[in-house]
């Protein structure tokens, strides 16, 4: 391998016909369904006549910078099958996809799993970057070192980080709408700063926002502001300076009619300050939310829309875009957010996770014995091996096999 410079990035194209050719085999073995593309192909619907019919949202499971960044992590082992490799976080939000990230050797350099330092990094070390991205400070240091970038980042996540730094330039505050303890928006964020000139202020709810709104209009104890946002704020961030020009961005993830909400607030908030002659000087507004977290949330609008007697929604529990599926779940019907087909004990118990509670919890009788139709779908970071263990399972326990419906 050829002698880099420190403080010489350098990142890996391994999108190449040969490469990619060579582990699309291993991608497909680990995460593809033969049986959802049989679902698929009819109609999305599968029934057991008077026992049990399963409708799948159109719209669910990978999108395409989950595929990428996946093909990537496998592309980086097959290139260097000798070499340590490194991620420096979760690659995406899914439990399984990790523990196969995992068992091809690759460290991970932080989370709860953390089995490698950055400061034990060399120069030449192959680092992955994650769908997510990762914090300007993280790219600094590594590339201080040396290191060699396996470069995951969603192109949606990087259109954000183009709009927050063109923000920072023209001196105008980026709000973004997000979990300010997310790796994307940690991420966001750091672009937001990295010019030395911009700010920030991460907004989770429509509560947070009107505190917002409110401190705009009428102002208030900078203090208390500044107490109730530690930690989801610029350094240096003065409300009563950095709200006078404000851009809304947002976590890719999140559900889009909360994220309009957020920036109509706010855009209402800055004209009845300003005057709706002024308010360009003042606000700014780019549709951010990602295509695929969009068409997720539009298929499951409609399959809601539909007689439905409980929803199942399978992905990591810390998946946003997951998270907002269930969420949209819960305001219509019971709902049930599990990571695999073993949360489904029986047909007497099942394991889901509540966010409210932000834990696992139990809940008895969950699947009535009476002929049922029960909606499915999964976030952009659930892979179809998965849907259709959840499938297969929801079958077993009405003593049929799957298969069997759809052998014609």
């Amino acid at each position: 391998m050829p002698t880099l410079a420190p403080s010489a990035p350098r990142k890996i194209n391994l999108r190449r016909p040969d490469v990619m050719a060579a582990v699309q085999a291993q991608v497909l073995s680990h995460y593809r369904s033969e049986l959802i593309d049989r679902i698929r192909s009819k109609g999305h619907v599968v029934s057991a006549e008077g026992r049990l019919t399963v409708k799948l949202a159109k719209e669910f499971g990978f999108c395409y910078g989950v595929e990428r960044a996946i093909d990537l992590a496998y592309a980086a082992r097959k290139v260097f099958p000798d070499q340590p490799i490194y991620i420096l976080g979760e690659i995406i939000h899914n439990p399984e996809v990790n523990d196969q990230i995992r068992a091809m050797g690759i460290k991970f350099l932080s989370g709860k799993e953390k089995n490698a330092n950055i400061d034990d990094l060399k120069q030449g070390d192959v680092v992955i970057v994650p769908a997510f991205g990762a914090e300007t400070s993280t790219m600094e240091k590594l590339e201080g070192k040396g290191c060699l970038f396996v470069d995951t980042t969603c192109g949606d996540v990087m259109s954000v980080w183009k709009r927050v730094r063109q923000y920072a330039n023209d001196s105008v505050t980026s709000i973004i709408h997000g979990k300010a303890w997310h790796e994307e928006t940690k991420a966001t964020s750091s672009r937001a700063t990295a010019s030395g000139k911009g700010h920030y202020l991460v907004v989770f709810t429509l509560a947070e926002t009107d505190c917002v709104c409110h401190y705009i209009l009428s102002g208030g104890n900078k203090g208390e502001f500044l107490e109730k946002f530690k930690g989801a704020y610029s350094p240096g961030f003065d409300p009563d300076i950095h709200l006078q020009a404000i851009g809304v961005a947002n976590q890719t993830t999140m559900l889009r009619g909360e994220t309009e909400e957020v920036q109509r607030r706010l855009k209402a908030a800055m004209e009845k300050k300003y005057g709706a002659s002024e308010l360009d000087k003042h606000f700014r507004f780019f549709d951010t939310i990602c295509g695929a977290t969009q068409d997720r949330q539009d298929a499951l609008q409609k399959l809601l829309a539909e007689p439905l007697d409980l929803l199942l929604v399978i992905g990591g529990y810390n998946s946003s875009n997951t998270s907002h599926l269930a969420e949209m779940g819960e305001a219509k019907l019971p709902t049930y957010f599990i990571k695999n087909a073993s949360k489904m004990m029986s047909d007497c118990s099942i394991l889901h996770y509540d966010q409210h509670k932000h834990a696992e919890i139990e809940t008895k009788d969950w699947l009535p014995s009476r002929s049922i139709t029960v909606g499915v779908t999964a976030g952009a970071s659930c892979p179809n091996n998965l849907i259709e263990d959840v499938i297969r399972r929801l079958f077993e326990l009405r003593g049929v096999a799957v298969q069997d419906l759809l052998a014609n």
